[in-house]
């Protein structure tokens, strides 16, 4: 017999004339637009973009889908009567406008959050300050390999609400979730990751322990039939463990655990009551770097009640590099360049930089999120040769470094670039044999480029015609 999902048809049937709110016109928004439109809703679309700055394309879909829409800054004014508000993840549910219509009892929720609720299998999400999407898409890749039926989606995959009808209780939805995705959010996954917790996106959230907060939500709504995983050796993410009514694994890479996932001495190994399971050389797989191993180590417990751990490590073995994370570019002059253009916070070009035993000339600096960068003052210090410095997070990273500098007594070559053209030319005259040229901001995109994968094509495109 055919699979109904009974939760999906009681939706569509809520639907039928209901005053719908779309913010924003964004990746995600589009096919929800399209969806309502076909389930008779009245729907509204608001974005704070000036009509005069919206590609006409979107209008014309505003037209075909019968959408009135509000832009410009003060848009929200006529954000009132509501029955659905359907938020972008930029728009976060403390907005006061938001917090208006909850009270006039609007409901308040985004296409991931209602996709969550409505899907009818088993969810994996996973979040975290830095690794998220090559855990995820590792675990993607596994549950693949074993055979599952397996949607890809979140902040990463193709926007999947409109699949709905598709999805099947023995399939597995496989979700990168943001801060901005989790906040406000009311349900969490069967099986829930915490790849790490570090400042990140503070020019967005009130503080960092929103930030935190947000974060949480992933496993706020487990119950004890649910699965945890979290990371040891982050102090805000081991605490979580205390907080959390679902069974919890931890893996690490600084503690033999008792029980647990680690990476000790390049080996990947389980713990059970203390005894210590080979599983994974991390010579055999392709990715590079201990935050990578960490990653592994991440996906074998997320995976253990899925799949069979050998078919788990085949899979690992073929997996490599997502794009824009540390990925090999190509090698001029016994010189290996390396895009890292998804590094947008200092933690995560420290891992990159920890990736390599080679001398480096990094190229770093971009847009500011307001993050503290004298952590990654020691760490350039150490693995760095020749500092090339850009964008708006330039002085900060280089009063960060000099004022290092002056404590060790030491000196590496620095120079400030206007632009990234300019910086690779740089890169190429001081970059020696055996050396890494490694592109890793430590800073986000937005003051120069539209995203961080736009960076990173620009950075690439420029190496491959030198």
């Amino acid at each position: 017999m055919d699979f109904r999902n009974e939760k999906l048809v009681e939706f569509n049937k809520y639907l039928k004339n209901k005053k719908i709110a779309i913010i924003g016109l964004g990746v995600s928004n589009l096919p929800l637009l399209k969806y309502m439109y076909e389930k008779a809703a009245r729907v509204t679309v608001f974005d704070e973009k000036e009509k005069e700055d919206i590609p006409r394309k979107l209008l014309e879909r505003l037209d075909k889908y019968k959408a009135n829409a509000f832009f410009g800054k003060n848009c929200f004014e006529d954000l009132k009567g509501f029955d659905i508000i359907f938020r972008s993840p930029s728009c976060l549910p403390t907005r006061k406008e938001l917090e208006e219509e909850k009270n006039r009892g609007a409901i308040i929720t985004s296409e991931i959050e209602m996709l969550m609720k409505i899907c009818p299998c088993k969810i994996v999400g996973v979040t975290g300050s830095d690794g998220k999407t090559t855990t995820t898409s590792l675990i993607y890749s596994i549950l693949k390999k074993a055979g599952y039926n397996t949607y890809l989606g979140g902040n990463i995959g193709i926007p999947l609400f409109t699949k709905l009808d598709e999805m099947k209780p023995e399939d597995i939805l496989v979700l990168e979730l943001s801060s901005f995705q989790l906040m406000g959010m009311e349900i969490s996954p069967h099986i829930s990751v915490i790849t790490n917790i570090t400042p990140n996106h503070l020019n967005i959230h009130k503080d960092y322990q929103e930030y935190i907060e947000a974060k949480k939500t992933i496993f706020k709504y487990q119950n004890e039939n649910d699965y945890l995983v979290l990371n040891y050796d982050n102090e805000i993410t081991r605490k979580c463990g205390n907080e959390a009514k679902s069974k919890v694994t931890y893996f690490s890479s600084k503690e033999k655990l008792d029980n647990g996932f680690i990476v000790d001495n390049g080996i990947i190994k389980e713990c059970e009551d203390g005894i210590r399971k080979h599983i994974l050389d991390t010579k055999e797989v392709l990715l590079r770097g201990n935050h990578n191993y960490e990653n592994i180590a991440t996906v074998l417990a997320a995976t253990k009640t899925l799949v069979d751990q050998d078919i788990a490590v085949e899979a690992i073995k073929e997996f490599k590099a997502v794009e824009h994370r540390l990925e090999f570019v190509r090698e001029i002059d016994n010189v290996k360049w390396y895009n890292d253009s998804v590094s947008s916070s200092p933690t995560r070009t420290i891992a990159g930089l920890n990736s390599f035993d080679e001398d480096i000339v990094l190229i770093a600096g971009g847009y500011d999120k307001n993050l503290d960068y004298m952590p990654i003052a020691k760490p350039i210090l150490k693995k760095v040769k020749t500092l090339i410095l850009l964008g708006a997070t330039s002085g900060k990273i280089f009063n960060a470094v000099k004022e290092e500098e002056e404590k060790e007594g030491k000196n590496i070559d620095i120079y400030m670039c206007d632009n990234l053209e300019e910086s690779i030319k740089l890169a190429k005259k001081y970059a020696k044999p055996n050396e890494v040229v490694l592109f890793s901001p430590a800073s986000a995109s937005f003051d120069m480029f539209k995203n961080f994968a736009e960076r990173g094509n620009i950075f690439k495109n420029l190496v491959n015609n030198l």
